[in-house]
């Protein structure tokens, strides 16, 4: 089920979140509406990185959660500063950075998140029944737009 919320003013309130089961397809739906939001916030000098990170993000969950379920969340950083996007999900295995080898096909993901993005982190869920995976991604400069996001298109 999609949930799309307008933002509150200094809310942290998501401004967008989707909750469903992911398949090979969704990074690709995802990063259309996190473009979306962020060209409408005037942020557009973080999109490739963020959509990278996202991607990344959404390949682990179809890749190591069971039933691929999750939620992805989208926030506007106060004052317009930049994005902050977390994927949710109810495994409680952590992600592990690897650094791997360099005949490796995969296995770098986050090691890519790290280097694309200005933050990003792990938290378990305060009942232990998950994890939320994040990044943030810091605009050049406080985004002069609207507060208002435009609506995502179907």
């Amino acid at each position: 089920m999609n949930h799309v919320t307008a933002p509150r003013a200094e809310s942290e309130e998501p401004v967008y979140r989707a909750d469903f089961a992911m398949s090979e397809h969704s990074a690709r739906h995802l990063r259309r509406i996190l473009r979306l939001y962020l060209t409408g916030w005037g942020m557009t000098e973080v999109t490739d990185a963020a959509e990278l990170a996202l991607t990344e993000l959404i390949a682990n969950v179809v890749r190591h959660v069971p039933g691929r379920r999750c939620q992805a969340f989208l926030f506007r950083l106060p004052r317009g500063e930049g994005v902050r996007v977390e994927v949710a999900d109810g495994c409680p295995e952590l992600p592990v950075v690897v650094e791997g080898d360099v005949s490796d096909e995969g296995g770098r993901g986050l090691l890519l998140v790290e280097a694309v993005t200005d933050k990003w982190g792990v938290e378990v869920r305060r009942d232990g029944g998950g994890k939320a995976v994040w990044f943030e991604c810091l605009a050049a400069g406080p985004s002069a737009t609207p507060s208002v996001p435009p609506a995502p298109r179907p």
